[in-house]
């Protein structure tokens, strides 16, 4: 015994030490070796890293730079070939002297930049909407994942078990949340009910969703009757009652908000706009560039046609964050991960009461 106390610290070292503690200073700790410590922040800025943190795939640089840029160059290349072919005619016309009063004018390239001008306020605007309605999806579907989590584990603990039956029920309902999230999913992109649905409930309840008007709807009522069954039978208190359905609610209003977001779209109006500010800018452009560039009018602007209608068409994509673009919300990753937090819950969660009887303390 006098060995385990021959190495005591001095009072004043061992009151330095806590104050360290308390002060979230830990330098006298021993440090991992090199080869165990984690990398820095700076090394997950990788596109790679960041596409598997945003959706779970885990791909080649290329690979997704490819993927995430397939949709949006698809969609404008007829668009740049066209403005690429349009330049080299402008060219054309200007080797053979036909721009002579033109070339020679001052006001085209006022206009060219009043345009430039008014153009850019415009994708700005635009972008900034569109990824306001992006962002705001997102934190409703971060809302979601919160919720569904917090109503599994209550249902978990508050709803007490008397026989094997009422686990059945309780985990059958526990997938019917998993199963609301899915169901959201599939209705904010307008897809119809499918396979992924059908191992997350019964038969019968499968089948009434196939004529289901709305069908997260349906699984929610579905959900706060369970809820009520179990305090009729005096299995949760009103109060734990009104905690879980409050939960049920909220599900119910995140519903509500990316339905918002689908349904009011950008005015048309505003498209058509600038629609026609892009169309008159590339048409006037290399007017006001031939002088300068002479062949490289063509390569020049459809350089730039790219960049702007690049910026337009991503707007375009992410205004409704909810679809099968590459570009919107990863649904299947974050519905993924519903599963997987409630099938765990479902997996650990004991089927009774266990008390732990901790050692009475030792005076």
């Amino acid at each position: 015994m006098s060995r385990l106390f021959a190495k005591k610290q001095h009072p004043s070292k061992r009151n330095s030490h806590k104050n360290n503690v308390l002060v979230g200073k830990f330098g006298d700790s021993p440090s991992p070796p090199k080869s165990l410590r984690k990398p820095k922040h700076g090394a997950m800025r990788g596109l790679k890293e960041k596409f598997k943190l945003y959706t779970g795939e885990q791909h080649p640089w290329q690979h997704v730079t490819f993927h995430l840029a397939h949709s949006v160059i698809a969609a404008i290349l007829p668009w740049i070939l066209l403005c690429g072919g349009y330049g080299f005619l402008v060219s054309l016309l200007n080797h053979f002297q036909h721009l002579s009063m033109v070339r020679d004018s001052k006001i085209l390239p006022n206009v060219v930049m009043c345009l430039n001008i008014v153009l850019s306020l415009l994708l700005v605007f635009r972008t900034n909407t569109a990824h306001e309605r992006f962002w705001e999806g997102r934190k409703l579907w971060g809302s979601m994942v919160n919720t569904v989590r917090n109503l599994a584990r209550g249902i978990c603990i508050m709803i007490e078990e008397h026989d094997p039956q009422d686990r059945v029920e309780k985990e059958a309902t526990l997938r019917l949340i998993i199963a609301f999230a899915v169901a959201m999913k599939l209705h904010l992109r307008r897809d119809p009910v499918n396979s992924e649905l059908e191992p997350l409930m019964p038969a019968f309840t499968y089948d009434k969703l196939q004529d289901a008007a709305h069908p997260p709807l349906e699984i929610a009522f579905e959900i706060a009757d369970y809820l009520q069954f179990q305090h009729e039978r005096q299995y949760v208190n009103i109060f734990q009652l009104t905690a879980l359905q409050k939960l049920v609610d909220d599900m119910v209003d995140i519903l509500g908000g990316c339905e918002r977001i689908l349904k009011t779209p950008l005015p048309l109006f505003y498209t058509i706009t600038l629609k026609t500010l892009l169309v008159t800018y590339f048409l006037l452009m290399p007017w006001s560039l031939v002088s300068g560039l002479t062949w490289w009018t063509g390569p020049v602007l459809a350089f730039i046609s790219f960049i702007l209608l690049g910026i337009d068409e991503i707007g375009a994509e992410i205004e409704e964050p909810f679809g099968h673009d590459p570009n919107d919300l990863p649904l299947d990753f974050i519905c993924n991960t519903i599963l997987r937090n409630v099938e765990s819950l479902i997996a650990n969660a004991p089927s009774k009461r266990h008390i732990c009887n901790y050692p009475k303390k030792v005076a």
